[in-house]
């Protein structure tokens, strides 16, 4: 007959050997449980560091408690504790049975339960289970019960108790002295080596100079083109030049008036000059040029209506 215990609750054993089965569902952010055990003196606390069973000393020194290691199950995953109660040292009072998360509070792990089994049937049906619920969800260790002598037997009794600076804090609890890796001290930062003593005054001189400042990377100016007396366009990016002095610049026109006639093409001839009369009109931009010479002595009026004669 299984028991199904509560929080407190207790259960004789009759088995001489028993297996403290951990079990848990995996999932996506499920966290490793991993099973350990503490055997306590009649004081109520371990009587040296070997009393502490778990994954670095999986077996106590006496080879009457061991860790088995953990296996898959159709219903999850098992971590187990073994114990031959009847080879149990006298003076072990109490065999605490926890379960720790490596850093990862307990809300996160899903139907966990420690169930008790013959260890001579070991298939065979449980003699108690407890399932294990967290009290604030943010343990990180749980005694999830105790194995405890009553007269010249064993009971269990279901605990589920946390602790929220994990197994270690628990075992420091129960006087297991944890040894804390010191932290790795920085290196300071080196001096500037000194010069050997046999180093020449001009040496160590030379050596204690600040080094010389990188030369600065500036951008190429282009390349300089020959002036023809045609302002050129500046090259992107780069300020206009400035033509040499003495040479002639062809003025800008006046605004509203004709650009001047640009220089001929290469190979080819200029222009003929313009007529003095053309050269009138483009002096004059937008009007008719004026009437030159003497007025013709043979010029007449045309006849004029009667409402341009005098009266």
């Amino acid at each position: 007959m299984t028991h199904a215990m509560l929080k407190g609750s207790n259960v004789p054993l009759e088995a001489t050997t028993v297996r403290a089965v951990l079990r848990w569902s995996p999932g996506q952010g499920v966290p490793d449980v991993d099973a350990s055990a503490l055997l306590l003196g009649l004081d109520g606390r371990v009587r040296s560091d070997e009393d502490f069973v778990f994954y670095n000393q999986p077996r106590h020194p006496s080879g009457k408690v061991w860790r088995l290691g953990k296996k898959r199950v159709a219903e999850g995953l098992t971590d187990t504790i073994q114990t031959d109660l009847a080879g149990v040292e006298s003076g072990v009072g109490r065999i605490l049975l926890v379960a720790s998360a490596d850093g990862v509070t307990f809300d996160r792990v899903q139907a966990l339960r420690i169930l008790l089994h013959d260890a001579q049937n070991p298939d065979g049906e449980a003699l108690a289970y407890f399932d294990v619920k967290p009290e604030t969800g943010q343990e990180t260790a749980l005694i999830c019960g105790e194995l405890y002598r009553r007269g010249e037997g064993w009971k269990f009794r279901a605990l589920g108790e946390g602790y929220s600076n994990g197994l270690e804090g628990l075992a420091t609890d129960f006087g297991i002295s944890v040894d804390e890796s010191e932290a790795a001290e920085e290196p300071e930062a080196s001096a500037a080596p000194e010069p050997p003593a046999s180093t020449s005054p001009d040496a160590v001189t030379q050596a204690q100079a600040p080094a010389a400042p990188a030369p600065e990377v500036s951008r190429p100016l282009p390349p300089e083109q020959p002036h023809s007396g045609v302002p050129t366009q500046p090259a992107y990016g780069y300020p206009p030049q400035q033509p040499p002095a003495g040479t002639p610049v062809a003025a800008q026109p006046a605004y509203g008036y004709p650009h001047p006639t640009s220089p001929p093409p290469h190979g080819y001839p200029a222009p003929a000059p313009a007529t003095a009369a053309a050269q009138a009109a483009q002096d004059r931009y937008g009007f008719p040029p004026p009437a030159t010479g003497a007025p013709d002595p043979e010029f007449r009026l045309p006849p004029q209506g009667p409402q341009f004669i005098g009266r």
